[in-house]
């Protein structure tokens, strides 16, 4: 523990970016960051700076800036020929001489306070040392603190620390400089674009090319040294290979990434076997424009070497590479749920070399894996500050006169809203009754919660970052029955009821005229999980029924959205904040195309109209869950609705809802999009005053991007929380024997849905623990022939599904087939049922 009289640590930005780790441990107390570290920092990396504010308002940190850039016996001028960092750094060491000698006219006597300057740059610490200042390279000062050795691993690792671990054989090409890369790109020989490895596949990547145009947006990278230490999200720059050397993507799904192997590995195990349909543009990575490293979530693979400290980390996130760490608490890090953070990945190393951040707990408990879900999916989820609570409405809030003279009063109408029991965010509601000359007025009530949250405060600021709810397992989610009941009831009569039946009359027509303009019904399978009150363990696992409810609230939300999007347009064309979904690529429509010839039914994608005629006539006699199964395809064929900027976009359309202009307003409580769409909509009829930001189009799409950007990470958590809970309902359901569907065709494997759960998983037929039998795989139909038998999209299976958790980071539901039944291939039925009621597929 250091003693807070002991230390007080200026430290220089290099210093900072590498021990950010370590600063953040609660032993580390009185540090002085200097303005002129903090302006680097900010500089260089805007998640290291906020890390470093938020260290300096945590006021048990005792942390502290010196604004030496504004003090007078600190400022200094920068000396001709001098370059910028050499003059940061000869003000880092003006300023720690001055506080040395400013304390030492203010220290109790007997008690010496020293300051100790921290860098990495040794040019500096040889300036420091003839200046007499007390100056340690930052490791050599984190080793010196002896009662907390395990602050050591969660130092960065120095280039030179890296260079000794990795072997003398080159393993990758060298990195292009940045100066020839940027000259590359601008001479059209390189491309420039977003790293996305396959999770699928750990040898197979996607650059998706900046600006590259319709026909060439994206390259498909192949094998592990065209891939060149590239790491899933980062920016590189690619050169395009010769097209006699172009491949298709890889139809292999890949198990894992095997054993962990040394650098002199067999580099042919590393190579994909070539494919020769469907070839794509093909190229190699050459140069690192920016990494897009963060702190990884995963689990220590400890060594078998006695008493070694260098180990492996398995990231949970799959296109993310193992990464090498030092750690001297291995034994106590096994089984627990860590974060490890990349420091470099040389080209002598098969993996990158990172350190131990922290422990995040016990892998397999329901706390630490919903952490590791949101901080592998980027979702803020600490507790709100005490700044931010500060603008909450304080309590009992009431109406006020001067709210009543403002607003219109509708408390007379019979107002309700449709949501669960327990439904803490009820943001909208609806009244119907009919008037004298029997025409039905239609209410639709949205909480005013830009009421509460005023502009720039920091309650706006942190909705602003959060953008999105995100609802996870366990928490509650929509039901809708006990207003069908209430519609279903005959003798119900109340005028809660009347308005319920009128409600429900017109969005049936609400609902015909927009399927006649084109609107889509597509299908997702979604699952509820019934939860134990207890344990919290879910104890049912079944599909989501959607009731006629369900669809007359979305009816009148869908045209309260398009309502207000035309209305804020019309006063706000430049800075509107709508909502569009582009129309997907033919090439997207393939796999539908096949699937629908395979039981000869055309579908036809030329428009969305088009599409939605042939899904409702899409019928095969015999085989009643087709038409589900089609519109499951067809949902994985659209492409992502997006927040946008009405002036910095031409194209308003949403292909989904064929409506030519629509955004976002009945969901203020969980969305931040509708909080803005609601400020447009105060301002447009005369209820609210603007500001600069909600008329600078420029500001608006930023904060569109990061809105999208929050709810698609919002998605993928929601999924993984499913993922998750399903594979605590599987448990200790031992092996279950389902019915289910073929939904996609590998060349080495199929992909099931099994309905009754909503649940999807693959089939392998090369696994390890037997011998492969013969697979030919045909990509025009797609067809897999496994000896005799050959698969084909909607083909209906039997299948065996249990929990695979071997592996407790990368826990599984394995399929196995059942049926048809396959020498050699196909497993025997369970002998014991599950006991719950299976209900039987139309098939």
């Amino acid at each position: 523990m250091l003693k807070s009289k002991t230390f007080v640590k200026k430290t220089r930005s290099g210093g900072v970016m590498k021990v950010v780790d370590v600063l953040e441990e609660a032993v580390i107390r009185n540090v002085i960051i200097l303005q002129t570290v903090l302006q680097e920092v900010r500089h260089r990396s805007a998640p290291v700076y906020k890390r470093v504010k938020d260290m300096i308002q945590d006021k048990e940190k005792h942390f502290y800036t010196f604004t030496n850039e504004h003090h007078r016996e600190t400022f200094i001028e920068r000396e001709p020929g001098e370059s910028a960092n050499d003059r940061n750094d000869r003000a880092i060491r003006v300023a720690a001489k001055w506080y040395s000698e400013h304390l030492k006219g203010h220290q109790p006597d007997g008690d010496e306070l020293r300051v100790v300057l921290l860098t990495n740059d040794l040019g500096n610490r040889e300036k420091a040392k003839e200046n007499n200042l007390l100056v340690f390279k930052c490791e050599e000062y984190i080793k010196s603190l002896i009662a907390n050795p395990e602050l050591v691993d969660r130092l960065a690792l120095s280039s030179d620390d890296q260079n000794d671990i990795t072997s003398n054989k080159v393993l990758f090409a060298e990195h292009l400089p940045l100066s020839v890369i940027q000259t590359g790109i601008k001479n059209g020989s390189l491309l420039q674009g977003t790293f996305r490895a396959s999770r699928d596949n750990y040898l197979e990547a996607t650059v998706f090319v900046h600006g590259g145009g319709e026909d060439a947006t994206e390259v498909l990278i192949q094998g592990l040294q065209n891939l060149n230490r590239a790491v899933h999200q980062d920016v590189v720059a690619v050169q395009l290979l010769p097209q006699s050397q172009w491949v298709a993507p890889s139809s292999v799904i890949l198990q894992d990434e095997g054993e962990a192997k040394d650098e002199n590995a067999n580099e042919e195990e590393d190579k994909l076997q070539p494919f020769t349909a469907a070839q794509k543009p093909t190229g190699k990575v050459v140069g690192i424009i920016k990494r897009n490293w963060r702190p990884f979530c995963g689990m220590l693979n400890v060594s078998q070497i006695k008493e070694s400290t260098r180990h492996l980390f398995t990231p949970a996130e799959r296109r993310i590479p193992r990464i090498r760490i030092e750690t001297r608490q291995a034994s106590a890090l096994a089984g627990q749920r860590i974060m490890v953070a990349i420091d470099g990945w040389p080209k002598h190393s098969r993996y990158p070399n990172g350190h131990f951040v922290r422990s995040l707990g016990k892998a397999g408990e329901k706390d630490t894996e919903q952490e590791v879900l949101l901080l592998e999916h980027d979702v803020p989820h600490q507790p709100f500050s005490q700044a931010v609570l500060s603008f909450l409405p304080k309590m009992p809030w009431a109406i006020t006169p001067e709210d009543l003279e403002k607003r219109e009063d509708l408390r007379h109408l019979t107002v309700c809203s449709v949501d669960p029991p327990g439904c803490t965010d009820i943001d909208d509601a609806l009244h119907c009754r009919e008037l004298e000359d029997g025409t039905l007025e239609v209410g639709v009530h949205i909480a005013d919660v830009s009421h509460f949250i005023r502009p720039g405060n920091a309650l706006d600021r942190e909705a602003a970052n959060r953008g999105t709810t995100v609802y996870l397992c366990g928490r509650a989610s929509l039901t809708y029955a006990e207003a069908q009941m209430r519609i279903d009831d005959s003798t119900k009569n109340d005028n809660i009821t009347k308005s319920l039946r009128g409600l429900n009359k017109l969005a049936k027509i609400l609902k015909k005229r927009r399927i006649e303009n084109g609107a889509l019904t597509l299908s997702s399978l979604e699952v509820r999980f019934h939860i134990d009150s207890e344990t919290h363990d879910p104890i049912d696992l079944q599909a989501k029924e959607l009731l006629e409810t369900n669809s007359m609230v979305e009816e009148f939300m869908l045209l309260a959205n398009i309502s207000v999007a035309q209305k804020i347009y019309d006063e706000f064309p430049d800075c509107a904040m709508l909502r569009k979904h582009p129309a997907p690529p033919p090439s997207n429509y393939d796999i539908l195309h096949k699937a629908s010839k395979s039981q000869n039914v055309e579908i036809h994608t030329d428009s969305a109209k088009a599409l939605a005629y042939s899904l409702d006539k899409a019928s095969v006699e015999g085989f009643l869950y087709f038409n589900t199964l089609l519109r499951i395809l067809a949902t994985r064929c659209m492409m992502q609705a997006v927040y946008f900027c009405s002036g910095m976009d031409s194209d308003f359309h949403h292909y989904g809802l064929a409506s030519p202009i629509y955004t976002h307003f009945t969901s203020p409580i969980r969305r931040y999009a509708d909080i803005i769409v609601h400020r447009l909509l105060a301002v447009a009829i005369g209820a609210d005053t603007t500001y600069p930001d909600l008329m600078d189009k420029h500001k608006q799409s930023a904060l569109s991007n990061n809105l999208n950007y929050r709810h698609k990470m919002a998605q993928y958590a929601q999924r993984a929380s499913v993922a998750f809970h399903t594979q605590l309902f599987f448990k200790s359901r031992g092996i279950l024997n389902e019915e289910g569907f073929v939904l996609f065709v590998r060349k080495n494997a199929i992909i099931i849905l099994i309905p009754r759960f909503g649940l999807e998983g693959t089939v392998f037929f090369d696994t390890k623990d037997k011998s492969a039998p013969n697979l030919v795989f045909d990509e025009a139909g797609p067809t897999l022939k496994v000896e005799q038998h050959t698969f084909c999209i909607f083909d209906k299976v039997k299948v065996t599904i249990r929990l695979d958790d071997s592996n407790i980071q990368h826990q599984k539901i394995r399929m196995a087939l059942v049926d048809p039944v396959i020498p050699g291939v196909s497993v025997p039925a369970p002998d014991v049922e599950p006991q719950a009621k299976k209900p039987k597929l139309d098939c």
